[in-house]
């Protein structure tokens, strides 16, 4: 991006609303530009590290997400009290929330993103399948229930042939699915479906739609501004997902070919320029076994996953979100776009996988982050951090370049053998676990990989961290008895130790003969029992 003269911009200042390494994300790219942040925070996320990086942070509320974060008015509040011009929702929070962006609009703020209509032509999943049809973008063969008696939603099932998906019409981020695979079970997952709908988006309007199995998931970057410039940035491979939830995702996709990702990426900008819509946005589609595709959804904002496009087109895509909410034109034309090797991103989490993935908390007492050629840490943690459990568990992001998809994985390994978070259990090992399975390697998966190579053959019970001891302390996130209780110097030395055996072991398992280091359970095992401060 060439030097931009920002006093002329209709904005010097961004409130940021949001939290973790999103929002640091954007205060980067404001420091970047020149441009001032603010960020919000919660009382669970007083020392967060995006309060302490900010130009200035304010207090919204309790920890609760629907009195902090998702409070329009307070955030509103905050940004005249700030001084703020603009808004930069991130990702999740009130990213896609159309009523935020008109709350915005009519405080004279700018947002950071698609307009309000935008986002309600492709919030909605069934208007945005109109939408989409309307544009000739194909898309899953489906219909609507919502107002279908039983018996015509047997029918409509029988006549799209199973197995069949449930989807919560107002749904997004893979919540409100579920796959049906037999006729027995529609009416009582439809009843289900249609519950957890009304609970989770205050909308209980269900639809059917054909599954397509085995599918990849394949999404379109995309970004427009005020100029009528469209532009796509490339593919991503999202397949490697659990529960419609994604792990890790890649640019190039390794399935792709020109002829595919032409057809894919100009139905994609159809669509952009039929809604006229304005900033970044991601559309996302499922690649069948013919290789034939079809449209899912349009997400329009940032995605979690943006670094990877952004390594492989060297585009900053978060400056050119600003740069077109100030109404420039984008700093580059179609023509520009060129995918350069390959890059992954692995999603850190905190959760349990060996306990059925379920949220974890704690202290962060020991972190060592993977650093070197072609690697990328977003991360919003540092030793000492309490991490809570009332967001997503996400906590970073590690990701990686290549000049090919071979070297990409060859570092994400040895970024993998670096990572060392102490005190939370995450899912690491189950990343680890992930990246050496040979189908990973040889780009032999669907969306259905986790269900059948995890899910299907793993069992959790026998992949428990064996010493009770071993979860006793850093790995639950509590803290030793007061009789117990560790100087900083012993506990300086204990997580060093602990970093240091950590690496020794691992070094051990990579020298291991194939034959064994194939068993990835027992890896699996001894990873996920170092992954925490033992018990001294």
């Amino acid at each position: 991006m060439e030097n931009v003269d920002i006093s002329r911009w209709p904005f010097q200042k961004v409130l940021i609303a949001n939290r973790g390494e999103i929002a640091l994300r954007v205060i980067r790219a404001c420091r970047d530009l020149g441009l001032q942040s603010v960020a919000v925070y919660s009382d669970a996320d007083r020392n967060a590290l995006h309060v302490r990086m900010a130009d200035e942070a304010y207090h919204i509320g309790p920890a609760v997400a629907a009195q902090s974060y998702l409070n329009i008015p307070k955030l509103i509040e905050v940004a005249r009290r700030s001084g703020a011009q603009a808004v930069h929702p991130g990702y999740g929070f009130l990213a896609e929330n159309a009523n935020f962006v008109d709350a915005c609009q009519e405080a004279g703020l700018i947002f950071i993103g698609p307009s309000a209509a935008a986002q309600r032509a492709m919030g909605e999943k069934t208007a945005a399948r109109r939408a989409a049809r309307a544009a000739g973008v194909p898309i899953v063969p489906g219909a609507m229930t919502d107002v279908a008696d039983d018996q015509e939603i047997i029918s409509k099932a029988e006549e799209l042939g199973y197995p069949v998906l449930l989807k919560a019409a107002a749904g997004g981020g893979g919540k409100g699915i579920r796959l049906v695979r037999e006729s027995r079970d529609l009416l009582p997952s439809f009843r289900t479906a249609r519950s957890e709908a009304q609970s989770a988006f205050g909308d209980s309007r269900v639809y059917i739609e054909k599954a397509i199995t085995p599918a990849r998931h394949i999404e379109v970057q995309f970004i427009a501004d005020t100029h009528g410039n469209v532009v796509h940035l490339g593919e991503r491979e999202c397949s490697i997902q659990r529960r419609h939830q994604k792990l890790i995702e890649e640019s190039p996709s390794p399935i792709m070919d020109e002829a595919l990702r032409a057809r894919m990426t100009e139905v994609t900008l159809n669509l952009v320029r039929s809604i006229q819509y304005v900033n970044a946005g991601t559309a996302e589609f499922l690649v069948g076994p013919d290789r034939n595709f079809y449209f899912l959804e349009v997400n329009a904002r940032i995605q979690v996953e943006h670094p990877v496009t952004e390594w492989c087109t060297s585009v900053d895509l978060v400056q050119e979100q600003m740069r077109v909410a100030a109404g420039l034109p984008l700093s580059f034309k179609q023509e520009d776009i060129v995918l350069r090797g390959a890059a992954i991103e692995c999603r850190i989490s905190a959760e349990d996988p060996s306990n059925r993935f379920l949220p974890a908390t704690g202290t962060v007492l020991g972190l060592q982050e993977p650093s070197g050629p072609g690697v990328r840490v977003d991360s919003s943690l540092y030793a000492g951090l309490q991490v809570p459990l009332f967001y997503d568990p996400l906590l970073a992001k590690l990701i990686v370049w290549g000049r090919d998809r071979e070297q990409a994985i060859t570092r994400l390994r040895r970024a993998l053998d670096e990572y060392t978070i102490l005190g939370v259990r995450t899912t690491l090992p189950f990343v680890r676990w992930l990246v050496d399975h040979p189908r990973f390697a040889s780009a032999d998966f669907s969306t259905d990989f986790i269900a059948e190579e995890w899910e299907g053959r793993q069992k959790v019970a026998d992949l428990r961290v064996q010493p009770a001891s071993a979860a006793s302390d850093g790995q639950n996130g509590s803290t030793p008895s007061q009789s117990e209780e560790l100087s900083l110097e012993q506990l300086a030395a204990v997580v060093a130790s602990l970093m240091a055996q950590e690496h020794q072991e691992r070094e051990q398992a990579r020298r291991q003969p194939a034959a064994q280091s194939a068993a990835s359970t027992s890896r699996w095992r001894d990873i996920a029992r170092r992954d925490g401060l033992r018990r001294m």
